[in-house]
């Protein structure tokens, strides 16, 4: 009877010690990030991936309408990957940013919600039409997609593929 309770002691006390490990493992990388596109920077060398969201590819085009008659809109093609590109390097060039790191994905870039002052930049990516929730990984930032798409902002005044899909289909 002592013996298991000691046995179940050390079984606990090692799962505390597993939950405390991991609940400190969240790192910080700060500094000025260059872009690499709407949902990946870099600092100091290190590449993080804008973690919950996901931004068209630089190549990538979407749909927007140019006319619009009062049941029926022509719409023009544009590259909605590098205007994701340039809205979020507009927002963070030559700023100090900090962003929180849980984790690394399988081509080991930092995956990490990021930071300017006190404003979520994967929030606010997404609340301006910069780039959608990526539901895959996590449902954070659902709120502010449907913000976006309410308000048609960003990829949501026309018609697009969800960047995951236009991947799939142009792989190379």
């Amino acid at each position: 009877m002592f013996l298991n309770k000691i046995k179940n002691f050390l079984v606990f006390s090692f799962f505390i010690f597993l939950l405390l490990t991991k609940a400190s493992s969240i790192e910080k990388i700060e500094g000025v990030p260059s872009v690499t596109d709407g949902d990946t920077i870099k600092i100091n060398g290190n590449k993080i991936r804008l973690f919950g969201i996901d931004a068209p590819e630089v190549k990538q085009s979407c749909k927007k309408p140019f006319i619009s008659f009062s049941f029926y809109s022509l719409y023009k093609k544009y590259n909605c990957g590098v205007i994701s590109t340039k809205k979020l390097r507009d927002k963070i060039s030559n700023k100090k940013i900090s962003c929180l790191i849980s984790n690394k994905d399988r081509y080991g870039r930092f995956i990490g919600e990021c930071f300017y002052k006190n404003l979520n930049i994967n929030s606010w990516m997404v609340k301006n039409g910069y780039a959608v929730a990526y539901l895959k990984y996590s449902k954070k930032f659902v709120a502010q997609e449907n913000q976006a798409k309410k308000n048609k902002l960003g990829i949501w005044q026309g018609s697009f593929i969800n960047p995951w899909e236009w991947r799939k289909k142009n792989k190379n």
